[in-house]
Formats: C-alpha cells, structure tokens, sequence
C-alpha cells in the first residue's frame, strides 16, 4: 500500500481522494500523536490557500482537533511560509497548511510543520499515518466532553504579523522601482502587495482576485507568459510571480526575460559572497539544477552541494552543514538566516534588495548565469517505477553517453502527481528533445 504522505504532505483531488473524512482523521490523528508527545491541550496553527475547497477541508480537520481535545487556532487565507513562521512565534505544537501549491484549483492538499518551523521528518509522518489506519480499523482513542472540549480560535490580525516579519528580511526601500506581482489568485494575494506598497514600489497587480477556481489558472510561477508581457508592456524594473501557496518565486527582468531559482541563487550567492555572509561559500541545490548554475557558481568561486529533488532534502542538507542559502530551480528559494521554509514573499524582496543595492537592472544581474538549453517532458503513468525497468534504463546510459560531459539526463518520478519526468541538458535543444523523446516513447509502451 502506497505512503499516505507524498514529499509535501497528503496531496489529491478535493473531495475525491482528498476527502474531507481523511481531513479530519489527519487533525485527530496529528492532535493525539503532539498531545501524547507533549501535553493533553495541544495548539494547532491552520493556514489554507484560496481553493473553493479549502473552507470544506479546513472544517473538517478542526472538527478532527477538536475531537481529540486539541486546540484550533484558524489564521485563514495565508501563504504557507506564513504558517511555519507562526507556528513558532506561537508556541503551537504543529501548523497545517491546505494547499495544493501550484497545482489545478481542484486538487487540494494538506502538509504539516512541526512548533519549531520545519516540515515534519518522514518519521513523525509516518507515526501520524499509523494513527490514521488505528482511527479507521478500531478509534478507541479518548474523545473529551463537555467542558474539556476547547473553543476554536479565529485570528484574523495573524496575516499582519507575518507581514511585518517579512518586511524586516530587507534594508532597503523601493522608491522608484516599477514592479509588476501576479499572485496567482492564491495565498499571497493580500500580503505580497501590502508589503511592496509599504516598501514605497510603484505597483501593477496581476492575479489577485482569487475566486476560488482561478488560482494558478494562467497565472502564477508555472504560467509566466502574462507577466513577461506586462513587464515589458508596462516598462517595469521587475515581475514577480508567486504559486498558490507562496512557498514560490519566479522573477522577469526588465526585458521579459525569466529569471528562475538557478538564477535568483546565483544573484543572492553573488551578493553574500561579496558581504562575506555566505557560510564556506556555498549554496545547496537539487538535481535539477542546470549546468549554467553550477558553472556560474564555480565562476564565482564557489561551491555546491546537490541533494535530491525537494525543498525537504535541501534545508537537510542546509542544517547539517550549517549553509545558509540553498533551492531549487522551480523557486523553492531557502534563507535560514529568516526562514525555516522557502519563502517565496522573502526570496522576491532579496532579489529586488540586490538589484538597489548593486545599482543595476534585473537583466544585469540575470545575465550572472548563462542558462543551458533544458527540456522537460512528463509522462502520466500507472506505474511510477516504470522508469526503472531494465529496457529503460539502458536507454537513459546511451543518452548519458551521447551527451558526454556537455550535457546530462536525468528520468524520475514525480513526488506529488503520477508522472515520470525526464529533464535533459545540453547546448543541442533539437538533440535533447529527440533523446527524451525516445524515453518517454519507451516509457509509454510499457505504461500500456
């Protein structure tokens, strides 16, 4: 039987395998095992995106706390960062997040931080899993009545203090910088804008009029053709653009070119290298992270530590090593000296803070990093150990050695849909997508 847990949280179409019975034995089971491990009354922080079901889900994992004698503490619409920040300020003993971050508004979510911040080990989650089956199989687990049952809290001035938190990651004002934000019609919708207009920035807005089905529909971190427009349009300095949750930041120079995590990392490693703020001088990475980075950082006279794919695995590395930046490609950008979690609201003042520092436009600062021709092609699958087979395989080796040391392919399956995705890079694009062509087209057959 399949993990419960994916690598972010219990993720599935709302109502369907997300359903609002596995919500709510997920808040009883997480509300037993914090009070086992730590008192009777545990608090628990919840934060949601905009998803029309998110209001559904969120019921019913208060129903669920409240069932097991935990104390609900409902921050409403916030981004994800949000809540691991909060859960510490608080001294609650886990935050929940229900998100789907940038997938279709129906697909839902629900992911897990710990009192200090961090995302749950695998450990914990598995506990909380086994509790799960217990509730299904034989709840005898003890259900309080009468006046020990504890009242639900409804903060709304919780946004606001995150705000404030978020404001204090910069030392610079943005006065005279015109900036274009899309929001995804998601969960930075109201703080992401508060917090540019007090930083003085001459603001257009774009994606924030969430209607619960529009998040990232054409819009957001994986749909940046608007932005690259508008930023042009407009004759903005920057764009900037969140995914459904937050965790998230892509940015658009000044001429519509993307300016991805590859290159956000190599323009704040830049900037730290040269303030000596950069523990070893060295940033941790994933797999996915192209050439181009791993040249530009080297150019720089830097080092890198690659993990697998998952904001989880980078801060794991992060924290053992003592490093201080760290991501992924896709935006999930890492600052411990302010976070526990990517934060995608932090991760865009650092880069529009670099570009008023140093003087110098967006496009300046993207060219730090040439970019290698990357294609991606994901394949839906039934079985997401397809890739493994022996047939498979071999394939990928004879792509390995066709690239030789000018390129790479790399074929996994994806932590959070049924896909298997196959990445390859090189200074050849019509080479690249002809080899991973021929995997997926050997993928599907066997997917048949």
């Amino acid at each position: 039987m399949p993990r419960l847990f994916g690598t972010d949280g219990v993720r599935g179409k709302a109502n369907a395998q997300l359903t609002p019975e596995l919500a709510y034995k997920l808040g009883r089971a997480a509300t037993i095992y914090f009070g086992e491990e730590t008192e009777q009354t545990p608090k628990i922080l919840i934060g949601r995106d905009t998803r029309v079901s998110g209001e559904m889900l969120e019921a019913a994992l208060v129903a669920g706390i409240s069932s097991a004698g935990g104390r609900a503490i409902i921050a409403g619409i916030i981004p994800t960062p949000a809540v691991a920040y909060l859960a510490k300020k608080l001294e609650t003993k886990a935050g929940i997040v229900i998100s789907a971050s940038h997938n279709p508004f129906y697909d839902n979510g629900i992911k897990f931080f710990g009192g200090d911040g961090y995302k749950l080990p695998d450990a914990v989650e598995d506990e909380i899993e086994t509790i799960v089956k217990k509730i299904e199989t034989d709840d005898n687990f003890a259900r309080p009545t009468g006046e020990k049952l504890c009242h639900v809290e409804h903060r709304h001035n919780l946004l606001e203090d995150y705000i404030n938190f978020v404001l204090q990651t910069t030392d610079q004002k943005f006065d005279g910088m015109k900036i274009v934000l899309d929001c995804a019609n998601g969960a930075a919708y109201e703080a992401m804008p508060e917090i540019l207009k007090k930083l003085g920035a001459d603001l257009i807005t774009y994606g924030t009029n969430p209607n619960g089905i529009n998040i990232n529909d054409k819009c957001g971190s994986t749909h940046i053709d608007n932005l690259q427009k508008m930023v042009i349009e407009n004759h903005a300095d920057i764009g900037i653009a969140h995914d459904g949750d937050a965790d998230r930041c892509l940015c658009v120079d000044e001429k519509g070119k993307i300016i991805d995590g590859d290159h956000i990392l190599v323009i704040c490693a830049t900037e730290m290298m040269k303030n000596k703020t950069l523990p070893n001088n060295t940033v941790v990475t994933t797999v996915m992270a192209n050439i181009g980075f791993r040249r530009a950082i080297q150019n720089l006279g830097g080092k890198i530590e690659i993990t697998k794919v998952g904001d989880r695995y980078v801060l794991e590395n992060m924290l053992k090593n003592g490093y201080t930046l760290g991501g992924e490609q896709s935006g999930h950008i890492i600052f411990t000296e302010h976070s526990t979690t990517g934060d995608g609201l932090i991760t865009a003042l650092q880069v529009i803070s670099a570009i008023k520092r140093t003087n110098k436009k967006a496009s300046e600062l993207n060219s730090l990093m040439t970019t290698y021709p990357q294609v991606l092609f994901n394949v839906r699958v039934k079985d997401k150990t397809a890739y493994e087979k022996e047939e498979i395989q071999k394939l990928i080796k004879l792509a390995a050695d066709e690239l030789g040391e000018d390129g790479r392919i790399l074929v996994r399956a994806s932590g959070t849909e049924p896909l298997i995705r196959v990445m390859a890079e090189g200074p050849n694009k019509k080479q690249l997508e002809n080899i991973c062509r021929n995997i997926i087209s050997a993928i599907e057959k066997i997917n048949n």
